[in-house]
């Protein structure tokens, strides 16, 4: 029986899984909640194509392209079994792969930079000891257009913009707080959809969670102002919504957000959700002269059968022409037609809502074109969508912005103006950057650069050589 014991501890700890574990004693369990608060799974799960968990191929919509996420779970073939503990911290904090290549800031590295070490080996512990490794071959590869497919430029822009120091308590503060600010600023990353961006794609730091565009979506503004942000919040009020996905009378979660809802928010322990809108409601409101009110105080009920009441012949056929006929058609059988939803609010009221009463219309444009599909206390909140895959009906770029022009108009913020031609960027992936529309021109740029410097070397050389002919 001793030889049999000590057969199976030689054969337990010869395994990868085991022996990583044990090489850096980290705490797995503690590094499953570090996940979850890191929304880990959301990015690096291809929910939609079936994937398993952490299994990577889920498409990041970035200004540049989409970028697919990788395997991380312990596969030493495909994801990342063979990373030492070193070569996990080097990802995390610098954006470098084991192979030396760089990643793109679609993964969150500038934030995980703030990390302390205990978590990282938390972290890591966890991906190596309690999660399967999927040995299957990534099916997309990340393919951008020249020069931003080429990841050796990365270097350089760590170089200009990458802060990757760990996260330093603040004296001054309370535990409570300095607890949320580590949370925010590192583990949920929240500046890295919620901060606008610069020329280069950097955060622009001097506008901190001041609300920045998310491909078709907008992160909105969530500092302390009380017309452009949620200043007007309180602690439950922030806690219940990312606790739910939902704020009655304020705001729904959807696109990116309502994911980080369902994979990440809804599983926080409720102490650190605190934490979290302690620290939140703490900073410096940023304000959009625009945005003349709360944007959750817009509008009131309007029965839209009263436009439509004799508007038309009873056996008119194909009359949905206006934004209150199809409003009346496709949207009053949930929310109802007076615009004030079902009674729980299972489908929300559309005045008193963030999303219309905004002084930008992504988010409302976005959530008819896409719909809305999550999984919140383990309810389906769906709401069908009404672009080219709609299973209910697909209506044209004209068609949506009529719509949302008629929400806007009677329920929402009525200085607002929706065009189709707002419905066709956003439905073909949002507002291209200014780095993004000189794509084109970079190739030729550079060629024609190089191009002057060669033609100045060698125009100096040149000369350099008749002068020495002229010597002689």
């Amino acid at each position: 029986m001793k030889i049999i014991r000590t057969l199976l501890t030689a054969a337990l700890l010869s395994t990868p899984m085991m022996s990583a574990a044990l090489a850096d004693d980290g705490n797995a369990a503690r590094g499953e909640t570090l996940a979850i608060l890191g929304d880990c799974q959301a990015c690096h799960t291809d929910k939609a194509g079936d994937g398993e968990p952490f299994a990577g191929g889920y498409p990041i919509s970035s200004p540049m392209g989409d970028i697919y996420s990788s395997n991380i779970t312990p596969s030493k073939t495909y994801g990342i079994g063979s990373y030492s503990l070193e070569d996990f911290t080097r990802a995390l904090r610098d954006g470098i792969r084991k192979d030396g290549a760089h990643l793109y800031p679609a993964m969150p590295y500038p934030s995980y930079a703030k990390l302390t070490d205990a978590d990282i080996k938390d972290l890591y512990a966890y991906f190596m000891t309690s999660v399967q490794p999927v040995d299957e071959p990534p099916k997309h590869t990340t393919e951008l257009p020249f020069p931003f497919g080429m990841r050796s430029v990365m270097a350089v822009w760590n170089a200009l913009y990458l802060d990757n120091t760990p996260f330093k308590a603040d004296p001054n503060q309370s535990d409570e707080w300095n607890r949320g600010a580590y949370i925010v600023e590192a583990l949920a990353h929240c500046s890295t959809c919620h901060t606008p961006r610069n020329f280069m794609m950097a955060e622009e730091k001097d506008h901190y969670l001041g609300g920045s565009s998310l491909g078709s979506w907008f992160a909105p503004n969530i500092t302390s102002s009380i017309n452009g942000g949620i200043g007007s919040w309180q602690n439950a009020d922030l806690i219940t919504y990312l606790q739910k996905g939902h704020l009655k009378g304020k705001a729904q979660a959807a696109g990116p957000m309502g994911e980080a809802v369902e994979d990440s928010f809804q599983h926080v322990d409720a102490k650190d959700l605190e934490a979290i809108a302690t620290y939140i409601r703490s900073v410096p409101a940023l304000d959009n002269p625009a945005q003349s009110a709360p944007r959750d105080t817009y509008g009131e009920p309007f029965d839209v059968d009263l436009l439509l009441r004799g508007a038309a012949p009873v056996d008119a056929y194909q009359n949905l022409k206006s934004g209150e006929a199809l409003y009346s058609a496709y949207c009053s059988s949930c929310h109802q037609n007076t615009g004030s939803g079902t009674e729980d609010q299972f489908y929300p009221s559309l005045f008193h809502n963030t999303a219309t009463g905004d002084v930008n219309p992504s988010n409302a444009i976005a959530a008819v074109l896409y719909g809305v599909n999550k999984k919140v206390d383990g309810k389906e909140i769906y709401m069908p969508s009404f672009g080219p895959q709609s299973a209910t009906q697909a209506l044209s770029d004209e068609q949506i912005a009529q719509i949302v022009q008629f929400v806007y108009q009677q329920y929402g913020n009525p200085t607002v103006g929706v065009t189709a031609d707002m419905v066709k960027e956003i439905r073909a992936g949002g507002a291209a950057p200014a780095l993004m529309k000189l794509q084109p021109y970079l190739l030729p740029g550079m060629i024609f650069l190089i191009a002057v410097v060669l033609g100045g070397i060698i125009a100096v050389v040149s000369r350099k050589k008749r002068g020495g002919k002229d010597d002689h």
